[in-house]
């Protein structure tokens, strides 16, 4: 058997694994700064945003769905999911009125509305950042912007700008949350 010192390898990845399950992101004990937090990165047209990680609850390819009568444009349908009933919002088409084209990037981001789940439909996703609120910059967004009530925040790292798309503000939009279409 293969030995560290006095301690078998069975017993060091032992140790290995109490260590690792000690370490926590973000906070002063796991090393990393308080204000550390990671984020999903994706886009929506020529748009670069960031939501916090623990908002997503898995990044899909958009499944086939069933179109919704006498809902908004903008919602898709509904798609079965491992026989959970998704809500698909194009979230483009939410903000912009432009509707995301489907390829083979356009990706669902799924969390959860009143725990109900929702599948927001973007472009592409880049994968996984993480950022420090200390580095963030106000998002100086024109007015107009539908941006404006859900993003506060822009984070450059590198040559990379990402807005922080806050979802829960979203998620508490009257408009967002009335999907009846316009009679």
């Amino acid at each position: 058997m293969t030995t560290f010192g006095n301690n078998t390898a069975f017993q060091k990845l032992l140790e290995y694994e109490a260590r690792a399950s000690g370490f926590s992101p973000g906070s002063k004990k796991g090393g990393g700064p308080a204000d550390e937090w990671s984020g999903v990165v994706f886009g929506i047209g020529d748009t670069r945003l960031a939501c916090r990680i623990d908002r997503v609850g898995e990044i899909l390819p958009c499944p086939p769905s069933t179109p919704v009568p006498g809902a908004k444009p903008w919602i898709i349908g509904l798609a079965n999911v491992r026989g959970e009933l998704l809500t698909i919002v194009d979230l483009s088409w939410y903000l912009s009125g432009s509707r995301t084209p489907l390829t083979g990037d356009s990706r669902l981001l799924s969390s959860t509305l009143n725990k109900a789940p929702i599948g927001l439909l973007v472009d592409e996703v880049y994968g996984q950042r993480h950022f420090l609120d200390s580095d963030s910059v106000p998002a100086e967004l024109p007015e107009d912007s539908l941006l404006a009530d859900i993003v506060e925040k822009r984070h450059e790292l590198g040559s990379e700008n990402w807005h922080e798309l806050d979802l829960d503000r979203l998620f508490t939009q009257p408009e967002f949350l009335n999907g009846a279409a316009d009679q």
